[in-house]
């Protein structure tokens, strides 16, 4: 078991810290109440959702679209999310619910191949967040401008792809990612990486610590401790608590998580390591 924290350590703050009205007053992305830990880590955030199907477009083989019901507080920010090599949807389906559900539209999909490489997969993340934002169903409820992707090992590899090809996105979260190319330099897209001490598919030695330390822009390193390559792959509080505060504060610019995200947590049980580029404001 290793537990190891780079950067200052500081207890992660309950409700309330940021007032609500200071909040919005320099939020105008600002979706939903004042964050807490609980809701957070739980099955489900503060948003009602539905979900549609997303039809294969050439670009990519479908999916699922999970959206909020409620556009009351305006247009909402948009994630892609790609399985690994050989998983079907099911592998990163639970992102749908649990993303949405704190004011996001997010579509899980299935890849063209079982066996597509992480470039490949990175494509078709761009070719979803395309009929997401020109063609889909759900096309009117997002603002285009805020747009981020994710993934499972080779899908983790195509989020960085896809950083990479499109730096106009706001946020990226490779969970386990595996992918030949070390060096993701040219990425300044904010991108939180997502690894597992025990990974023995994608050791974070080799893949999630080298991308990290790479990455030209702001960056997180999460380790969970004694967890394997498919920790990711089920409703997890920790994972959830932190990507959900990562694209709330770079796709929505949503101040109120920067106190899950900065000064960074101390290691836990659930956390081996932990890396920041604090302070991101």
């Amino acid at each position: 078991m290793k537990l190891r924290i780079v950067a200052v350590a500081g207890a992660v703050v309950a409700a309330g810290v940021i007032g609500l009205e200071a909040s919005a007053a320099g939020n105008p992305y600002q979706r939903g109440p004042d964050p807490t830990v609980a809701v957070l880590e739980a099955a489900r955030g503060p948003f009602a959702v539905n979900q549609t199907a997303a039809r294969p477009s050439g670009g990519f083989g479908g999916g699922t679209i999970t959206y909020p019901t409620d556009m009351s507080q305006g247009r909402f920010g948009a994630i892609a999310v790609a399985p690994g090599f050989t998983e079907g949807e099911s592998a990163i389906a639970w992102f749908g619910p649990r993303v949405a559900s704190h004011g996001f539209v997010v579509i899980t999909i299935k890849t063209n191949g079982i066996f597509d490489s992480p470039d490949a997969r990175g494509a078709q993340l761009l070719a979803a967040l395309d009929y997401l934002t020109k063609s889909s169903p759900v096309r009117d409820r997002i603002d285009a401008t805020r747009l981020g992707v994710m993934g499972h090992s080779m899908g983790g590899g195509g989020a960085l792809h896809a950083a990479a090809q499109r730096p106009s996105l706001r946020a990226a979260v490779p969970l386990t990612g595996w992918s030949r190319n070390k060096n993701w330099s040219s990425v300044r897209v904010p991108t939180m990486v997502i690894g597992a001490e025990n990974d023995g598919v994608a050791p974070p030695s080799a893949h999630s610590e080298p991308f990290y330390q790479s990455l030209g822009g702001e960056k997180a390193y999460l380790e969970m401790n004694d967890a394997n390559h498919f920790v990711t792959n089920s409703a997890t509080p920790t994972v959830g608590k932190f990507t959900v505060s990562w694209l709330k504060r770079f796709i929505d610019d949503d101040t109120r998580y920067e106190p899950f995200l900065c000064p960074p947590p101390q290691p836990s049980r659930v956390i081996s390591e932990y890396r920041d580029t604090c302070p991101h404001v």
